[in-house]
């Protein structure tokens, strides 16, 4: 049975669909002004691994991720650029998609962009002010009135009082309360905008998420996630807006990953303290950043390091060396695996017990695979099968493990030297054999002795 962490309750919840089987989920996504750093990836990758098991587990999933792709980064960026800004936008969602597949992320069911829900924006923004939950002063923005929704700060525990206190309204703001945030903002000279009931603008930041999850999903669904960093205000406020508008409860259950953290601090852009996915991705396999990011328990932070990816890429290694050599046929065995892995993912999506469980699985296939390789083989399938809701351990061992070679070393040279010295060892010609090892070494190839025959890879 499964359990989650819920925010919102601040406690873990047995999952219950909102419509028997059928599972609805929202997660925040990109603001397109810049390629993705590794915080956003850890984002995608932990609800690609809340959908890969939801599906795993038999529930029919509807996954949607929206696109920001109007806002005031996405406007300055494009004026530094010299380019408008649905070109900008244009490009990085590209870029973005490009980072999603080498990381393995399947694809949401629906990724819904902001500029396409400009219409949904304004009737879900008159709503409120005809119940008195929002405002039009007159200078073309429209606010929305805090301190009228009750339920105000119940996702993050703030309480407005205490938000009260040293908050300030801008000089070229007309808000009745510092707290009140604006839905839709008047037009400003040389930024795009919209017509709208209360003149040319562009949409509030969190009155996107409201209108796409809404449109998508319907007034009320089962999961709502996203990055820690988003609880408040962004996601306090969806709360505040979307009740208020619908009168109903807005998302069921509230999940918030961890964030990547450098030197104790967030990784983020504003901070000027991140490395972009494909930073990371010219320094290391894909699969070993993706397995850095799902080792982790989603709601913990991960400290940023070439010591914690070095720990990843072993992890793989050690894991690859046991499918190494095994034919590859379906799962067979290991069920008491398959429970413990089940157990642990149950419990609020468990990675770190869950990889345990692969390593143990692995003991196994090494103690069986030289006095049964039926029965190993099997437990490679199994192996295969589980890492596969990991998304990991679906490449050949091979293709892993010589990762990086291409353009380091021949491998037709190191595949005729490994038969030279096959044929020396055959010949009782040690001495060669230990040449064409040393040989080998120097060119930075590991080779790996066993009864299936001699295996190579290149050194750390």
């Amino acid at each position: 049975m499964l359990t989650i962490y819920n925010t919102l309750s601040k406690a873990k919840e047995t999952f219950k669909p909102l419509d028997g089987n059928k599972v609805r989920m929202y997660v925040c996504g990109m603001t397109v002004y810049d390629y993705c750093h590794l915080g956003h990836g850890r984002s995608m990758v932990a609800f690609d691994l809340v959908t890969r098991w939801l599906r795993k587990s038999g529930y029919e999933l509807t996954y949607v991720r929206n696109i920001t792709d109007i806002d005031d980064k996405i406007i300055n960026r494009a004026n530094e650029n010299g380019e408008s800004f649905d070109a900008l936008t244009a490009r990085m969602i590209d870029a973005m998609h490009e980072d999603e597949r080498r990381l393995n992320i399947l694809p949401p069911d629906q990724e819904p962009r902001a500029t396409d829900h400009i219409a949904g924006m304004h009737a879900m923004i008159q709503t409120l002010i005809d119940k008195g939950y929002a405002y039009a002063p007159g200078n073309g923005d429209v606010y929305y009135r805090v301190g009228k929704f009750v339920g105000y700060g119940k996702l993050s525990r703030k309480k407005i009082e205490d938000l009260r206190i040293g908050a300030r309204i801008e000089v070229d703001e007309a808000k009745q309360d510092p707290l009140d945030f604006v839905l839709w903002k008047g037009v400003k000279p040389g930024e795009p905008s919209w017509e709208s009931p209360w003149g040319p603008g562009r949409p509030g930041w969190h009155i996107e998420c409201s209108v796409m999850s809404t449109c998508c999903l319907g007034e009320s669904f089962d999961i709502h996630g996203g990055g820690s960093d988003l609880e408040f205000p962004h996601h306090e406020n969806e709360i505040a807006q979307s009740e208020a508008a619908t009168g109903k409860q807005y998302a069921n259950a509230w999940m918030h990953c961890g964030m990547i953290r450098i030197n104790g601090e967030k990784m983020s852009k504003s901070l000027n303290n991140f490395f972009t996915i494909r930073d990371v991705l010219e320094k290391y396999h894909p699969e070993v950043v993706r397995y850095l990011l799902v080792a982790s328990h989603y709601r913990s932070a991960i400290n940023y390091s070439e010591d914690s990816l070095r720990d990843a890429k072993g992890a793989l290694e050690r894991f690859y060396h046991a499918l190494r050599g095994l034919p590859r046929v379906a799962a067979k065995g290991g069920e008491e695996f398959v429970e413990r892995f089940s157990v642990a993912m149950n419990d609020d999506f468990g990675t770190p017990e869950a990889c345990a469980v692969l390593f143990d699985l692995v003991r196994e296939i090494n103690r069986l695979r030289d006095s049964d390789v039926e029965a190993a083989a099997g437990l490679a399938g199994r192996l295969r099968e589980l890492g596969d809701v990991l998304g990991v351990l679906q490449l050949e061992a091979d293709e892993f493990l010589r990762a990086g070679a291409e353009g380091k070393v021949d491998a037709a040279e190191v595949e005729g030297l490994i038969q030279a010295r096959l044929q020396a060892r055959a010949d009782k010609n040690w001495a060669e054999s230990d040449r064409i090892r040393d040989q080998l070494t120097a060119m930075g190839v590991v080779l790996e002795d066993s009864k299936g025959g001699t295996t190579w890879r290149l050194a750390d």
